[in-house]
């Protein structure tokens, strides 16, 4: 889903800041949420940019926009100084994925919340540098002219279009979808009882017909909580992990449940009524087999899930 930029918006902002946060803070949270990859770090750069308009005293020309380039930057500051803290990172890094808030019930609640980002797109954008993360993001997602972007970071239109390219370059040819459609979804609920019975039940040939040809394999424990420490990228290596009565485990003595998380459905892995993993699958074109298994075991990124389920 894009987002319509400029409905309704004021030429100058006569709203307070209240009024802007209430109207803009979902949308503010939707941009920080793709740079960082983190709902912790981007509800801290949601509240300490409207806690910078509050201390300024200029008119606010085009608020939307603003807010945007408040965001971008904070959160461009943020991934620079942060890269020294993934990189010793205990295993391997994930996005933290949010789920889905029972209280945003109405239309304008839900928009930016619900449908905001797929899991495997914001798995793939962590392949960005954060520069590049930050051009695509608001070209890709949110449709800002190149004049706009290259105003905000400093650069100019030429540079951003290049980097916008090279952003593409990184990435596969095929985007993992922002979010599923109604079918996409009863599909994926059918794919997701047919992986739990196939991995519960050490299911090596269900396994199979599930897996696509180049399958990938990534668990982030942060060295909290133990799993495995490196990308398996190799369908034999997949399937073997997948299938393996020595490996994963704990994990066959969990409830597994189906739950919404960034906008469609995944798995959670229940442990006494608590939430103790997260796994989300990434499916091909086709929608029927899986191309990417990812497992967050580390609880400092499960902080932002509720427990409702299904």
């Amino acid at each position: 889903m894009n987002f319509n930029l400029h409905a309704n918006e004021p030429e100058v902002s006569s709203l307070d800041v209240g009024e802007l946060y209430i109207r803009y803070k979902n949308y503010a949270f939707s941009i920080a949420y793709r740079m960082l990859g983190s709902v912790v770090e981007a509800e801290d750069i949601v509240q300490d940019c409207f806690a910078g308009i509050q201390s300024t005293s200029q008119d606010i020309r085009n608020p939307k926009s603003y807010i945007a380039r408040l965001v971008v930057n904070r959160s461009l500051n943020l991934l620079n100084s942060a890269r020294n803290q993934r990189e010793s990172y205990v295993g391997e890094w994930l996005p933290e994925p949010m789920g889905d808030s029972e209280e945003a019930n109405m239309p304008e609640e839900t928009m930016e919340k619900k449908e905001l980002i797929s899991y495997a797109y914001l798995v793939m954008l962590e392949r960005l540098s954060p520069m590049e993360r930050a051009v695509f993001v608001l070209r890709e997602a949110f449709r800002y002219d190149y004049s706009e972007i290259a105003d905000w970071l400093g650069k100019t239109e030429s540079n951003c279009r290049q980097i916008f390219s090279r952003a593409r370059r990184n990435l596969p040819e095929r985007l993992p979808p922002i979010e599923q459609s109604d079918a996409d979804m009863i599909a994926k609920g059918e794919l997701l009882s047919r992986f739990t019975t196939a991995f519960l039940r050490y299911d090596v040939s269900a396994m199979l017909e599930l897996l696509a040809d180049q399958p990938v394999f990534t668990a982030d424990g942060g060295g909290v909580v133990h799993t495995v420490m490196r990308t398996m990228n190799v369908h034999k290596g997949v399937l073997a992990l997948l299938t393996s009565r020595r490996v994963l485990t704990r994990l066959r003595e969990r409830e597994w449940v189906p739950m919404w998380i960034n906008g469609e459905l995944q798995l959670a892995l229940m442990k006494e009524g608590q939430l103790s993993e997260v796994l989300c699958l990434e499916l091909d074109a086709s929608g029927e087999r899986i191309e990417g298994v990812y497992l967050v075991v580390n609880p400092n990124k499960l902080t932002s899930i509720g427990t409702s389920t299904l």
